[in-house]
């Protein structure tokens, strides 16, 4: 029965539980993911009397805390998102900074190896400029494998890092399903455990710096939690951990997998996103790999040109000039997954052709198909395979011996490990081959025809270099002529036609007039030559002329492209990193104005309480004195 002292002790008792509220936010006011909590307050029910209802005090429902779901996911999504630009950024700056040195950087290396070259060719016969070209071809070629290697130990601390990121993402993953188990027995009380619902909310946002997360309440205060593009983290007081796998062609590069629930695991590297995770494979994929790709190229078109060119050209003794750089071979990668003992050799020929993309040659339906990693697209080959007829597509050719089994693939790296195969070839300046392949003609002695020499060049300097020696073209008749070498072999024979070239072993002689049976002419190497630039200016034109991507890009071209694409991501990445921090701090600002501390209301709010609480002491006060006056009354 409602009385006075009853309704005044629940008056008491609501009040000192407010109080104890009040104190407990005033202490916590700088705890981090704590939520400002609220008692209360509620009428208790009336007790009828012939006058009406009578009321019996207040009581504490509930204590709850506040909470805003949609400030909260927006304080998770931008802090995913965040994380995300912020590692590619990190990770894109390394790059940049050791590509866009103005000293040691990709372009002025390329640039002092041609600065040596144009040094050569003013003066061909120079032995201390010939050594000089020789060193800056060491400087760059160290230069490129140090560019090589730094971006291999980037890469190597980034999957280290995303297998630290992995066993974060499980211990987080753990711990939010073992709250929502307490949480879900705690609820069953009937009142929400606000200290729980804290703890698992500020876990959750932590996971979402690793990935991005989305939560979906079950409604009995337990909420399943989702990664990337929807892959279930936590479902109810269950967490499927993550784990990392070898790479199906490189067991370096990792991927991301999650237990299935049947014992096995799924692959869901391309469903992560946002969170560091997500900028770490981010970085992979746009930075890292292309990069180490697009520097492979650049060194297969160093190479190439300067080999050929060198190969077509005269050393300072007068032989065949021979290659300067070696270059590593194109990589082939058998997925880990092959059940057929196929095997591939592929090898370049086509400079102009070759991309950085990587390619998968998967054998399927009873053929070989190949398709551009990057682009994802089927590319057309020629050919059939075989020795005598191999695959051609995309500047390769690739031959396949051995039986493949079906869905057997192949991962082709064209350019990724030709840097690291880089090297000077070259020992001695003397065998630099500055100079073109000149002959000179001489008429015999005893010739009675009108026949006389006009011209005299070496035509194929391949095919004239190793066989460079003195050949003799007699006239049977004078429309008639035989080639013979040294050694009296015959090497060419034909019609002569006054002023057409007389080709043969990768030179011509031009004749006009009309030669008689048994004229002679002699044709064999000029014997000064050692002055001559003309194949180190080719060689310069090589490297200078648009010989990539279909003869429009040069090779110093490639490389301020890709100076400037990764100069240009990465301040994209910084500049979304930034814009994104500013998101996230408003958003985090928002949510604490929301549900955080103010201590101005509280100060206000524990005044009120401590005047009810004094109020209600003094009413049961009262009611003792009446009571006593009762019993006084009574008892006289």
């Amino acid at each position: 029965m409602a009385d006075l002292l009853s309704t005044s002790v629940s008056g008491l008792l609501a009040f000192q539980q407010a109080l104890d509220v009040t104190s407990n936010n005033i202490a916590n006011a700088s705890t981090p993911g704590y939520s400002v909590e609220t008692a209360n307050l509620t009428e208790l029910p009336g007790q009828y009397t012939g006058a009406g209802y009578i009321g019996a005090g207040a009581q504490v429902q509930s204590v709850t805390r506040a909470y805003s779901a949609e400030l909260t996911q927006q304080v998770r999504s931008s802090q995913a998102t965040y994380s995300s630009y912020n590692t590619l950024a990190t990770q894109a700056q390394q790059v940049d900074n050791l590509l866009s040195d103005s000293t040691t950087g990709l372009t002025a290396s390329l640039q002092s190896f041609v600065n040596a070259m144009q040094t050569v060719s003013g003066s061909p016969a120079s032995t201390s400029a010939r050594q000089a070209l020789l060193s800056q071809a060491q400087a760059l070629t160290q230069q490129l494998q140090s560019y090589d290697s730094q971006i291999g130990q980037y890469g190597s601390q980034l999957e280290s890092k995303i297998s630290s990121d992995v066993s974060q993402i499980n211990t987080l993953a753990s711990n939010i399903a073992s709250l929502n188990g307490q949480i879900a027995q705690a609820s069953a009380t009937g009142q929400t455990p606000n200290q729980l619902l804290d703890q698992r909310d500020t876990l959750i946002t932590q996971l979402s710096q690793y990935v991005s997360v989305q939560t979906v309440d079950q409604g009995n205060g337990v909420v399943n939690v989702y990664i990337g593009s929807g892959q279930g983290l936590i479902t109810g007081t269950t967490a499927q951990p993550l784990t990392t796998l070898p790479g199906t062609y490189d067991p370096s590069q990792l991927d991301i997998g999650m237990s299935n629930g049947g014992g096995g695991t799924t692959d869901i590297t391309g469903s992560i996103s946002g969170g560091e995770l997500g900028g770490l494979l981010s970085a992979r994929s746009q930075v890292l790999d292309p990069t180490q790709r697009a520097l492979g190229r650049i060194s297969v078109a160093l190479a190439t040109i300067v080999n050929q060119q060198q190969e077509q050209g005269m050393t300072l003794s007068g032989t065949q000039g021979q290659a300067m750089f070696a270059i590593g071979a194109v990589q082939t990668l058998p997925a880990s997954t092959n059940a057929g003992s196929a095997s591939l050799s592929v090898t370049r020929t086509a400079l102009g052709q070759l991309t950085t993309d990587n390619y998968q040659l998967q054998y399927t339906g009873g053929s070989w198909q190949l398709t551009d990693q990057t682009t994802g697209q089927s590319i057309s080959m020629t050919g059939s395979g075989t020795t005598a007829s191999p695959y051609q597509a995309a500047g390769l050719s690739i031959v396949v011996t051995g039986p493949p089994a079906s869905g057997d693939s192949y991962l082709i790296e064209p350019t990724a490990g030709a840097t690291a195969g880089l090297a000077v070839q070259l020992t001695d300046p003397s065998q630099i081959a500055a100079a073109s392949w000149q002959v000179q003609a001489s008429a015999g002695a005893s010739n009675a025809g009108t026949g006389a020499i006009s011209a005299a060049s070496v035509t194929d300097p391949s095919t004239y270099a190793p066989i460079a020696g003195t050949y003799t073209v007699t006239f049977s008749s004078p429309t008639q002529y035989t080639v013979t070498n040294s050694s009296g072999t015959t090497v060419a024979s034909g019609s002569y036609t006054s002023g057409s070239p007389i080709s043969f072993a990768g030179q011509q002689l031009t004749l006009t007039g009309a030669p008689a049976a048994n004229d002679t002419f002699t044709v064999s190497p000029a014997t000064a030559n050692t002055g001559d630039n003309s194949n180190m200016l080719a060689m310069i034109g090589g490297l200078t002329s648009n010989s990539l991507d279909g003869g429009t890009t040069s090779v110093g071209g490639a490389a301020n492209n890709l100076v400037s694409q990764v100069g240009v991501l990465t301040q994209a990445a910084q500049n979304n990193a930034a814009a994104q921090k500013t998101v996230n701090q408003e958003a985090t600002t928002a949510q604490s104005n929301a549900t955080g501390v103010n201590l101005d209301q509280e100060a206000a709010n524990m005044l009120r309480f401590q005047q009810a609480y004094q109020a209600m002491a003094q009413a049961i006060s009262t009611s003792n004195k009446v009571f006593n006056s009762l019993l006084t009354a009574v008892g006289g």
